[in-house]
């Protein structure tokens, strides 16, 4: 494998179509501005670098980034790639991750609006992302320890199971299918609307008007806090620990909570013939 070691690049595609290599304590950056420095490299490990140039990783394959630093200006840095392990990487450039396949991240920050897009077959394990419409139509991932903040995240999202996470984030899960959130807190107004098979275990759920106009929506020893006309028009099975402020329109289903400040069945554009159960047995 050969090595690259302290050295600093700023042409364009500088180590265009680098294969087997390993590139460490390196700075892309400098007056040429030459963007691309390592598109489309095979089998590389980049370790301990800094980026300030744009598109750095375009269409590679099989690539380990470790420890590195990618600056604003590095812009959109990683499309569509496959094969990618990021680790303790921080990366502040907007739109990283576009239609990329095969990513692992663990322990790395993200400052990227518009980040991961319609990427798949990803596993996030401890990472911080701020971002608008972050895992837009994203599938197939596996996520522990995310600290989102943003909003509008995980629309038009596919096949996805979340565990010990705080996503702080409005309109998030609209759209989206085949979705499982264990042992986390989600906070943020718009929870899942036009929604299919989303279930959220464990959780604390925290906002405004959540989980409206969803089908087959479960939820198991949840908490709400501040949730008003949740479920509208959703077909719901919920067991809910504690209070809800309000239920307004429920679909179909059962809502099982131990108070309920009010069920509001009025102005009803479609079937609303959903219960709220207290427990004990007795009907609001």
């Amino acid at each position: 494998m050969t090595s690259i070691v302290n050295q600093q690049f700023q042409a364009e595609r500088s180590l265009y179509n680098l294969r087997d290599a390993e590139v460490i304590n390196c700075r892309f950056a400098g007056p040429e501005d030459g963007e691309s420095p390592l598109k489309e490299a095979r089998n590389t490990l980049v370790s301990g670098c800094t980026f300030a140039l744009r598109y750095p990783f375009w269409h590679d394959r099989d690539t380990r980034i470790v420890d590195c630093l990618l600056e604003e200006p590095t812009r959109a840095p990683l499309w569509y790639c496959s094969g990618l392990d990021i680790h303790n990487t921080q990366i502040y450039s907007v739109k990283s991750l576009r239609e990329c396949s095969g990513i692992t991240i663990k322990d790395s920050k993200f400052h990227s609006e518009e980040f991961m897009w319609r990427c798949k077959d990803v596993v996030i394990d401890n990472a911080e992302v701020h971002s608008a419409y972050a895992f837009f139509q994203c599938e197939n991932m596996e996520i522990r320890g995310l600290n989102l903040k943003g909003k509008y995240s995980f629309q038009y999202t596919r096949n996805i199971t979340i565990r010990d996470s705080v996503l702080d984030t409005k309109d998030a899960f609209w759209h989206a299918e085949n979705i499982t959130v264990i042992d986390s807190v989600v906070k943020g107004e718009y929870l899942s609307w036009y929604s299919d098979r989303v279930t959220f275990i464990n959780c604390k759920i925290i906002g405004t008007q959540p989980l409206c106009y969803d089908s087959n929506l479960v939820l198991k020893n949840c908490t709400m806090e501040g949730c008003d006309f949740s479920f509208e028009y959703s077909h719901v099975d919920a067991d809910v620990v504690g209070h809800i402020l309000s239920v307004k329109n429920p679909g179909s289903g059962t809502i099982l909570c131990d108070s309920c400040g009010e069920v509001i069945m009025e102005d009803a554009v479609y079937p609303a013939n959903g219960s709220v159960v207290l427990r004990g047995n007795q009907h609001q």
